[in-house]
């Protein structure tokens, strides 16, 4: 089973609707495909972990990568795993633009970062500990 972790940015940013949209899409298509994962936005910038067989992810990433909404597509870890971390969910959200999540325990400035390549890059444990931290408020 493989977990991929990528970052990319919207060609504009995205409102709630169309946030929604993306959302709807990606539960529909991804329970089928049993892909789990959560997805964050901020900023107009997107961070994404998906799970599943290795061939169904690596083909759902093409097509992400493909997608002209966005750009600076960029994979930050890509690992084998034994177990799902995000089992619960077809997808998982949190949009981290939304004035009530400052509200939210667990928000730091840590979250003033944007979702680019180059920050997690040198780190990619990071992006995967902040998505674990949003699964486990989720919860």
């Amino acid at each position: 089973m493989l977990s991929l972790i990528y970052v990319s940015t919207s060609i504009k940013l995205l409102s709630n609707d169309e946030l929604l949209d993306i959302l709807k899409v990606s539960r529909e298509n991804n329970g089928s495909s049993e892909i789990t994962g959560l997805l964050l936005y901020k900023g107009g910038n997107f961070m994404q972990v998906l799970e599943g067989d290795d061939e169904t992810v690596t083909a759902l990433y093409e097509k992400i990568r493909n997608d002209p909404r966005h750009k600076d597509v960029s994979i930050i870890s890509k690992e084998q795993i034994q177990s799902r971390q995000f089992s619960e969910w077809g997808m998982a959200f949190q949009n981290l633009d939304n004035s009530d999540i400052k509200n939210e325990p667990g928000y730091s400035q840590f979250l003033h970062n944007e979702f680019t390549a180059e920050i997690y890059r040198k780190n990619p444990l990071r992006a995967y500990i902040m998505l674990l931290t949003f699964r486990d408020n989720m919860r």
